[in-house]
């Protein structure tokens, strides 16, 4: 049997992490900027992260959402105080597009509405209803295709009024930045102005935070620089440090109704073992603080060298989410980061190099980075 052919692979293989650096098996070293599309929130192999989930599966690996999992509680009670949202509710599911599904189904069971309103260039996932809300063309398939999802230009207030004023939409989902779009930021005054939109026409504000959270831009969450509290949060990516694992998080308002949501493997005791762990190292080694400091240097420096190098058009990002737009190819110079330079970084379009390490990267990796990235461009 052969592999499904979805994925230009790299000819390379990790076999080992350690911290900010993946091994081939060679013993060849890679400084990892990408961090497997921002999964790998604490670092490959942090020792307590590796104790927690090697304790818990020689304990117990599994059992079904039936019983009682003090883990999970556990969990939700970690991420409600790192994250300043302890009055809300939390829902454990499997991935990111599972979550964005969940949030936009709780949304219409919520208000009774069956829209959702959505934004241009946006990713939530390759699940049926978050395709439905993704504005890419090449991974929605006929079965996809729905009228209840409505696409509005990121940052056009006027548009999302016009939509929201007709009150059929249940909800608007965006992104805390757009990350497969290419580090598209997302304006502070205008998630403001959405969520007062949302609180005059009983819409709920959903924020996907599947990239742009868990402490990646130098606060838990990337809404959390415009001062707005979402309805509903949804989570994945450096939740659970590489095992397979998304939240949901909502608002106390939202009323929970037995069977409304469901899931097989959610919040099982492996995942929130990982989970756990994950939370305990951000807040033990101050990782938010870091991904804020060590960002804001990378940033810095980039949009210097911008000021002294044609070839960098834009630097955008917050923390540890940035995207260098430059005028050649983003797959050229990846390839050379990558095969010369020995460092992993991510691309987003033709132009943007991305870049997601894991938020305890220090400044002297990312000047190896800096030093490596602008031999290259020359």
């Amino acid at each position: 049997m052969n592999l499904f052919d979805v994925y230009s692979l790299y000819d390379i293989e990790p076999v080992r992490g350690e911290g900010s650096y993946v091994f081939t098996a060679d013993g060849t070293r890679y400084l990892d900027l990408y961090g497997g599309h921002a999964v790998i929130s604490i670092g490959h192999a942090h020792p307590a992260y590796v104790k927690a989930i090697s304790g818990q599966v020689a304990a117990l690996g599994f059992y079904s959402n039936s019983v009682k999992n003090s883990l999970q509680l556990k969990m939700a009670e970690r991420l409600g105080r790192l994250s300043g949202y302890e009055s809300y509710q939390l829902f454990l599911c499997n991935s990111g597009a599972e979550a964005n599904e969940n949030a936009m189904k709780l949304a219409s069971f919520a208000t009774g509405r069956p829209k959702i309103l959505a934004m241009d260039r946006a990713f939530h996932g390759r699940t049926s209803g978050a395709v439905a809300a993704t504005d890419n063309p090449r991974i929605q398939a006929p079965f996809n295709a729905t009228p209840n999802v409505e696409f509005v230009t990121l940052g056009d207030i006027e548009a999302v009024r016009r939509k929201l004023e007709t009150r059929e939409f249940a909800a608007v989902i965006i992104e805390g930045i757009q990350g497969v779009a290419g580090i598209r930021m997302v304006e502070d005054d205008f998630l403001r102005r959405v969520r007062t939109l949302c609180n005059s026409t009983g819409t709920l504000m959903i924020l996907d935070e599947i990239q742009s959270g868990y402490g990646r831009t130098g606060n838990f969450f990337a809404h959390q620089h415009a001062g707005v509290r979402p309805d509903i949060i949804t989570c994945a990516k450096g939740i659970a440090n590489g095992f397979p694992m998304g939240a949901v998080i909502i608002s106390p308002s939202i009323e929970a109704k037995k069977g409304m949501l469901g899931t097989t493997f959610g919040g099982n005791h492996l995942a929130c073992a990982a989970a756990v762990a994950v939370l305990d190292v951000m807040k033990d080694e101050h990782l938010v603080e870091n991904a804020a400091e060590v960002g804001q240097y990378l940033i810095d420096r980039l949009t210097e060298m911008a000021s002294r190098n044609p070839e960098i058009t834009e630097v955008r990002g917050r923390g540890l989410m940035i995207g260098i737009e430059i005028k050649g190819s983003a797959a050229a110079l990846r390839r050379r980061l990558l095969f010369e330079g020995r460092i992993f970084t991510g691309g987003a379009g033709e132009h943007t190099v991305r870049l997601l390490p894991a938020l305890g990267i220090t400044r002297g990796q990312a000047d190896t980075f800096l030093n490596t990235f602008e031999k290259f461009l020359q």
